[in-house]
C-alpha cells in the first residue's frame, strides 16, 4: 500500500520538499552581501514556501512566485540564484493545471519577465544575446513541461478506459449470470411444476377413488409415478448441462476385445445427448399425458411446419405445457382444453382454451406463481405478443405469435 500524507503520496510530497528546501539554500546563500540584502532573502523564502502547493495549487502557486518575481523586478534588482522559483512554478503550472489555458498565459507572463530581465544587463549589446537566452531557457521549460502534461493525460486515459472496461466487463459478466438464473429458473419451473401439478390431481383423485374404484386409483397411482419419473430425468438432464460441459469419456481399456470370427462391428449407434431440447413433434405424447391425467384435449395443425429453430420449437412447447397446466391446476379435472397452432408465412400462432368446467380441485392451487411471467419472457425474446385472460363465456384463453426470425416482430401484451 503506496504511504500518504495527507492524501499525497509521500514520494512526491518529500521531493517537492526537496526543492523547496534547495530554493530556499540558494535565498540564504545569493542574497549575502548582495544589494538586496535581507528583504531578497524574505522573497527568496517566499517562493520557496510556496512551492511547498506547486502540485495541488498550480495557478496559485504561479501568481505567488511571478508577483514576488516582480516586485523584485520593481525594486530594480538584478536576476538572483534563487529566481529558478519561476521556471518551476512555469513548469508545474502546465504539467498540473486542470485547464491548459492557465499554462498558456503563465507562459506569457514568463515572456514578459524575460524582457524586462533582459533590460537590467548593463552592456547595451549583449541585452538582445541575454533575451534570447532567457527566452530559450523559459520556451524548454515550457515545452518539457507540455510534453510531460500530455504524457501524463495519455496515462489517465488508459487508466481511466481500463476501469470503464473493467466496470463494463463485469456489468457484463452480472447481466449473464442473471441471465442464465432466469433460463434455469424457467426450465425448473417449467419441468416441476407440470410434474407436481399432474402428481397432485392424480394424487387427489385416487384417495377419493380408492375405497369405490380401486383400478381407477391405481391407474392413477402409476400415473403419478410415471410422471415422477419422467420430471426427475428432465431435472437431471437440466442439471448435467449444468455440472459437465461434455459427457465424460470412458476409461481405457474397458470395451472388449473385438472377436474376427463374428465379423465386422456393427455401426454405433448414436449417443443420445446430455439434454435434449423438447420440439413440436412431441406435442402429442404430451397431450396424451394430459388426457391420462383428467383433461379433455383437442389438438388442431394448420399450414406447413417446415423446419422451425430449435429454440422456437421448445417455447412453443412449453407454452403449450404451462397453459394446459394451469387449466389443469385452475380448472380442474374434466375440464375441455383445445391446442390451436397454426403455421403461417411469417409468424407461428398458438392458441389454448379450455371451458373451465371441470372438477374443482381438492386443494385451490396457491396464489401467485411465475408461469405468465415464464411465458412472456420466452414471447419477448421473439418479439412477438401474448395474450392471456378469461373468456366471455367461462373458462381461460392463451393468445401467442411467435414471428419467425425473418419477420417483424409486434409488443408484447398481456391481458
Amino acid at each position: 500500500m503506496r504511504a500518504t500524507v495527507l492524501g499525497r503520496p509521500l514520494r512526491g510530497v518529500a521531493f517537492d520538499v526537496a526543492v523547496s528546501g534547495l530554493v530556499a539554500l540558494l535565498a540564504l546563500a545569493s542574497t549575502a552581501g548582495s544589494a538586496a540584502g535581507w528583504p531578497g532573502t524574505i522573497l527568496g523564502l517566499g517562493m520557496a514556501v510556496a512551492l511547498l502547493w506547486r502540485r495541488g495549487q498550480p495557478v496559485g502557486v504561479t501568481v505567488v512566485v511571478a508577483a514576488l518575481a516582480y516586485v523584485q523586478v520593481a525594486l530594480d534588482w538584478a536576476p538572483l540564484p534563487y529566481d529558478v522559483a519561476v521556471l518551476i512554478a512555469l513548469y508545474s503550472v502546465v504539467k498540473y493545471a486542470d485547464r491548459l489555458r492557465d499554462g498558456v498565459l503563465a507562459g506569457v507572463v514568463a515572456a514578459v519577465g524575460v524582457v524586462f530581465a533582459a533590460a537590467r544587463t548593463p552592456s547595451q549589446v549583449a541585452w538582445p544575446f541575454t533575451a534570447v537566452f532567457y527566452g530559450l531557457v523559459v520556451g524548454a521549460v515550457w515545452l518539457a513541461a507540455l510534453n510531460v502534461r500530455t504524457r501524463r493525460l495519455y496515462v489517465l486515459s488508459l487508466e481511466e478506459r481500463a476501469a470503464t472496461l473493467e466496470r463494463e466487463r463485469e456489468a457484463q459478466s452480472r447481466a449473464a449470470v442473471a441471465e442464465e438464473r432466469t433460463r434455469i429458473a424457467r426450465e425448473l419451473h417449467d419441468v416441476v411444476a407440470h410434474g407436481m401439478a399432474v402428481m397432485i390431481v392424480q394424487a387427489d383423485g385416487a384417495r377419493y377413488v380408492l375405497d369405490k374404484d380401486p383400478q381407477a386409483a391405481r391407474e392413477a397411482v402409476r400415473i403419478v409415478a410415471d410422471t415422477g419419473r419422467q420430471a426427475l430425468g428432465d431435472m437431471r438432464r437440466l442439471v448435467g448441462v449444468l455440472r459437465e460441459s461434455s459427457p465424460p469419456e470412458p476409461a481405457a481399456g474397458t470395451d472388449p476385445a473385438p472377436d474376427p470370427a463374428a465379423g465386422p462391428d456393427p455401426a454405433p449407434e448414436p449417443a443420445e445427448p446430455t439434454h435434449r431440447r423438447p420440439s413440436v413433434a412431441e406435442l402429442p405424447a404430451l397431450l396424451d399425458r394430459f388426457r391420462a391425467a383428467g383433461l379433455r384435449v383437442r389438438h388442431t395443425v394448420t399450414g406447413d411446419s417446415g423446419a422451425l429453430p430449435p429454440a422456437l420449437e421448445l417455447t412453443v412447447y412449453r407454452l403449450v405445457q404451462e397453459a394446459l397446466t394451469n387449466t389443469l391446476k385452475h380448472a380442474g379435472v374434466g375440464a375441455t382444453a383445445e391446442v390451436d397452432l397454426a403455421h403461417r408465412a411469417d409468424a407461428v400462432v398458438l392458441e389454448v382454451r379450455d371451458d373451465g368446467r371441470g372438477r374443482a380441485p381438492a386443494t385451490p392451487a396457491p396464489p401467485g406463481g411465475h408461469g405468465l411471467v415464464g411465458m412472456r419472457e420466452r414471447v419477448s425474446v421473439y418479439d412477438g405478443s401474448l395474450t392471456a385472460g378469461p373468456r366471455p363465456g367461462g373458462g381461460w384463453l392463451l393468445r401467442a405469435r411467435l414471428p419467425l426470425p425473418s419477420s417483424p416482430g409486434t409488443e408484447v401484451v398481456t391481458a
